[in-house]
Formats: structure tokens, C-alpha cells, sequence
């Protein structure tokens, strides 16, 4: 569905900017240039309002705020990578990499998308595991607008798959609303079925910016709100599995940073790193990858 929506989005800017150079171009080539410049870069300006309300939310919380440089980075890397996932890799990319579950007594995994994303959103991911000869099942997040709960069943499903081909528990590696996913799975499951949980920018403690959300999935993320009180307890903590928590002081989405951390967690901080960009960080990667055999 995603896939699909996304498609139609980018056939319908393409045809957008097509028809304001056309009409405009023998009229006044300076507003066919100009207004093709605001299509192409409008999407940097709401990512740049996102980094300045993180910015800004940031310095009521107790972890240290990013400098000023460090989140205009951060707003060009997010930008710049912005186009690629949203009006490449999910659209038209979901299926360049599948699922693959060789019989193998080497540790599987399972990588869990975030909002408004799609199995394509982990495609570097996919293609060093696939090379790496790893069994994994990258799942589609459905109804895309609907309640986290109702994602426990993919998530299940995606484990047992991969435990089946390997015999042992695997890692999940999350990011963002795929973090929430996952510890509503654990919710309802036994601990010792997952090895570990990595989580990438992961409101486990909500986001600020979820208060302007709408969707089931959106309100769900509320900072207090009753889905997340729900949620907490010794289930679902780094008490009953080892979590990995990687935190941005960038987080355009996901703020203030803190929340992205866990109690008893292993939080490591990214600094610098906008919200999607961590999870195209290649260090990030790195270092989550070789999580899965310890």
C-alpha cells in the first residue's frame, strides 16, 4: 500500500513540475525556474521546521542539546536522503531485495520499519545480510494508519519464519514506530524467543511532535498518552530483553532525545544524525549488525 501510494505521489509531482515548466516557460522563465525550485526543495523546508522545533524542545530535556551546527548537518544529510527512501526506495524499490531464509544454524533477522515506510526503507540493510549469507525477513507494517497493536501478528508471524530456517532466536532490528511495534509483540510473547531488540531513533517514551498526529498509529506515540502507560512494564523493558537504543540530539522527529532511550538499556547517542539518517549511518549499521552474534 505503501509502495503504491508513493508511486502516485512522485507521477504526480513529476507531472506537476512538468506542467508549471511548461505553462510558465514561454511566459516568464524566471517563475518556471523559480517555482520548479520550491517543488524540488519544499520538503526541506518542513524538515527544516521539524529541526528547529527539535532544536527548540530540547533544551527542557536533560540530555545535552546538539549545537546549532550540528543540526544544520543534520538538515542537509536528511534533505538529501529524504528523496531517495520516499521517492525511490519505497516506491519503486520494495521488492529489490527479498526475504531470504537459507537453512543455517547462523543467528536470522528481523527488521521492523517506522511510519509511513515500507520493507524498502532497510535496502542497505537487506543487501549486506543477503551477502553476509544471513536468513532475514524485513516485514510490511499494516494497515499503515493503523493501530501498533495490530502489528504484533506480521512481527510473530516474520519469527517464527526465521527462527524456523535457523533454529535460534533472532534479532530484531527496529527503527522508529518499528521499536513500539516490537515491544508490542513482547508484550504478548515469551522474552526468550528474540535475542536481542536494537532500536533506531524509537519513541519509546513518545515524541512532541506526535501531539499534531491523527492517525490510530500517531496518537499512539503521544508523550503520556495511555497507548505508551500501557505498554510499560517488566515485559516489555530491558529487564526481560537485551535492548540496544541508538538516541539522536538530531532527531527531527523523535525529540526530545531522551525519549528515544530505555531504563536499563544499552543507549548509545548518535550524535548529529537527523532521524532517518541514523538508520543510513554506515557505523550505525555497522556496530548494529555485529550485535547479532553477541
Amino acid at each position: 500500500m505503501v509502495a503504491r501510494a508513493q508511486r502516485w505521489l512522485v507521477f504526480g509531482w513529476l507531472l506537476l513540475v512538468v506542467g508549471w515548466s511548461a505553462y510558465w516557460w514561454t511566459r516568464s522563465a524566471t517563475v518556471a525556474i523559480a517555482g520548479v525550485l520550491v517543488l524540488c526543495g519544499a520538503h526541506a523546508l518542513f524538515l527544516a521546521v521539524e529541526f528547529a522545533l527539535s532544536w527548540i524542545v530540547g533544551g527542557t530535556d536533560p540530555l545535552p542539546r546538539a549545537s546549532l551546527v550540528q543540526c544544520f548537518k543534520a538538515w542537509l544529510a536528511e534533505s538529501g536522503l529524504a528523496p531517495r527512501v520516499f521517492c525511490w526506495y519505497q516506491p519503486f524499490r520494495w521488492q529489490a531485495v527479498p526475504d531470504q531464509l537459507p537453512r543455517t544454524d547462523r543467528r536470522g533477522v528481523v527488521l521492523i520499519h517506522g511510519f509511513v515506510c515500507n520493507r524498502a526503507f532497510w535496502n542497505p540493510w537487506l543487501g549486506e545480510l543477503r551477502a553476509d549469507g544471513r536468513a532475514f525477513v524485513a516485514v510490511d507494517l499494516e494497515p499503515v494508519f493503523g493501530s501498533i497493536d495490530r502489528y504484533v501478528e506480521i512481527i510473530d508471524a516474520a519469527i517464527v519464519r526465521v527462527t524456523a530456517a535457523t533454529g535460534r532466536p533472532p534479532v530484531l532490528i527496529c527503527h522508529s514506530m518499528g521499536g513500539l511495534a516490537a515491544r508490542a509483540w513482547l508484550r504478548e510473547s515469551d522474552a526468550g524467543r528474540v535475542h536481542r531488540i536494537v532500536t533506531i531513533g524509537t519513541p519509546h517514551s513518545g515524541t512532541w511532535l506526535a501531539r499534531f498526529g491523527r492517525t490510530t498509529n500517531g496518537r499512539q506515540m503521544r508523550m503520556g498518552g495511555q497507548w505508551l502507560q500501557r505498554i510499560e512494564g517488566e515485559r516489555t523493558s530491558a529487564r526481560e530483553v537485551r535492548f540496544t537504543c541508538w538516541h539522536s540530539n538530531c532527531d527531527n522527529i523523535v525529540f526530545p532525545t531522551s525519549v528515544a532511550t530505555l531504563p536499563g538499556a544499552d543507549n548509545r547517542l548518535a550524535a548529529g544524525r537527523g532521524h532517518v539518517q541514523m538508520a543510513f549511518d554506515a557505523q550505525i549499521r555497522a556496530e548494529a549488525l555485529a550485535l547479532i552474534d553477541e
